[in-house]
C-alpha cells in the first residue's frame, strides 16, 4: 500500500509539473524518446533536446526453486546435517519487490544525462533443518545503488526523425545501497545479527563503472533494436569483496498498431560472474558457518559466494499505451526460456514490470508551444 500511494502522489506530481508548462506540439513523433524503445531497458533513447523526461517503474521478480546447472533442485533435498552437500537452511523461493525512479535531460540531439535509482523489498522463505528451528521468512529492504549515466549518439542518418542510429552509454553506479544488512527474525539460534546473505543485501558497495553500445532501427510501423551493458566490478568494498561482472544484451521489435499503442517483444540476456569471495564478517569472523567458525561449512548455500551467477536468457511481451501527448504507460512480462547457473542457487521464474513515462519540454525546446515549430517539420 506504501508503494502504491507513493506511486501515485509522483503521478499527481507529474501531472501538475506537466499541465504548468505549455503543450507540446502533437505534430512530430519523438524519435528520440522512449518511444521508439522499451521502457525496462535502461538508457532507451534519448529525449528532445531541452527536455525532461521521468519514469517510475514497480516490479515484481519471483524465483524459485533451486537449480545447479541446467537441472532444478528441491529445497527439501538439501536440507540436512552440515558436511556432505546438505545445509541447516536453505531458500525455497523469493519474491522481490522494486520500485525505480528516473531522470533524464538531453542537452543536444546526440547527448542526454540520467540518473536513476531504486527501493527494493526482498522476501525468501526458508527451509530449516527441524532440529535447528521453524520454517521463516527472510527479509531486507531499503534503497538500492544510484546510477548515473550519459549517452551519446555517434551515428544517425537524419538528426530528427532517425531510421538508423548507434549510441554508446556510459556513466557510474554509486554505492548507496546498504552491503550490511542483518537478520532480524530468523528462528535458529545464534543467527539474528549475522549479515544476511550476498543478495539480500541492497547494494554493491563499490563505484562501478557502466558502458554500453545501442542501435536502433525503424521502418514504419516498425522498430527494432540491439542494446547491450557491461557493469564492471574493479575493486573490493568495505566487506572485503566485489561482485562477479555483469553484462546484459537485450534484442527487441515493436510494432505500431494504432496511434496510441505499440506491442514490443524482447530476447533478454544476462551473464554475471560469481562473488569474488566471503564477506569479511564471514571468512573472518564466522558468520554464515556452523558454530560461527570460518572454515566449518555454510549454514546456507546462500553464503557461498561461489552459488551465484550464470547464463540466463528470458522472452520478454509487452505494450505500450499513449493516454495523452507526452505520457506512455508500458506493461512487460518476462519469462526465462534457458538458465544455467553455478548454484545451487535459486532460478529466475517470472517477472512483470509496469512502467509510466512522461516528458516535459522546456522553454528552449523545438516542441514547446509558443515558439514557431522549425520549417523542417513541414507544418
Amino acid at each position: 500500500m506504501f508503494r502504491k500511494n507513493i506511486f501515485i502522489l509522483i503521478l499527481n506530481i507529474a501531472m501538475l509539473v506537466w499541465a504548468s508548462l505549455a503543450q507540446a506540439y502533437i505534430g512530430l513523433c519523438c524519435a528520440h524518446c522512449g518511444g521508439n524503445m522499451p521502457l525496462n531497458l535502461v538508457g532507451g533513447g534519448i529525449p528532445e533536446p531541452h527536455e525532461f523526461r521521468f519514469k517510475m517503474s514497480e516490479m515484481i521478480m519471483k524465483m524459485g526453486p533451486l537449480r545447479d546447472g541446467t537441472e532444478d533442485i528441491l529445497s527439501t533435498d538439501l536440507v540436512g546435517t552440515p558436511g556432505q552437500g546438505k545445509f541447516p537452511a536453505v531458500p525455497r523461493s523469493m519474491t522481490q519487490y522494486m520500485t525505480m525512479f528516473g531522470g533524464a535531460y538531453s542537452f543536444t540531439d546526440d547527448f542526454a544525462v540520467m540518473a536513476m535509482t531504486n527501493v527494493t523489498v526482498n522476501e525468501m522463505p526458508m527451509e530449516i533443518l527441524p532440529a535447528q528451528g521453524s520454517n521463516f521468512t527472510m527479509t531486507s529492504a531499503g534503497l538500492g545503488d544510484i546510477t548515473l549515466l550519459a549517452k551519446s549518439r555517434l551515428f544517425s542518418d537524419d538528426h530528427l526523425a532517425p531510421t538508423k542510429q548507434f549510441s554508446v552509454l556510459y556513466g557510474l553506479s554509486l554505492p548507496t545501497g546498504s552491503i550490511e544488512r542483518k537478520f532480524t527474525n530468523a528462528t535458529p539460534n545464534g543467527v539474528n545479527g549475522i549479515l544476511l546473505p550476498f543478495k539480500m543485501q541492497l547494494g554493491s558497495g563499490t563505484v562501478d563503472p557502466i558502458v554500453g553500445v545501442t542501435y536502433q532501427s525503424s521502418r514504419d510501423p516498425y522498430w527494432w533494436g540491439l542494446n547491450t551493458q557491461l557493469e564492471a566490478h574493479v575493486y573490493d568494498n568495505e566487506q572485503g569483496y566485489h561482485r562477479g561482472q555483469e553484462f546484459r544484451y537485450d534484442f527487441y521489435a515493436m510494432k505500431q498498431v494504432h496511434d496510441n499503442w505499440v506491442l514490443q517483444a524482447q530476447l533478454n540476456g544476462w551473464v554475471e560472474g560469481s562473488f569474488s569471495r566471503e564477506p569479511f564478517n564471514g571468512r573472518v569472523n564466522g558468520e554464515g558457518h556452523t558454530n560461527k567458525v570460518a572454515g566449518n561449512p555454510f549454514l546456507s548455500p546462500l553464503f557461498d559466494p561461489q552459488n551465484y551467477g550464470g547464463h540466463k536468457v528470458a522472452l520478454s511481451l509487452g505494450f505500450q499505451y499513449q493516454p495523452i501527448p507526452l505520457h506512455i504507460l508500458e506493461l512487460t512480462a518476462t519469462l526465462p526460456i534457458y538458465q544455467d547457473l553455478e548454484g545451487p542457487q535459486l532460478r529466475d521464474n517470472w517477472m512483470m514490470q509496469l512502467s509510466y513515462y512522461v516528458e516535459i519540454p522546456t522553454k528552449r525546446s523545438r516542441r514547446y508551444k509558443g515558439f514557431n515549430p522549425p520549417k523542417e517539420l513541414g507544418f
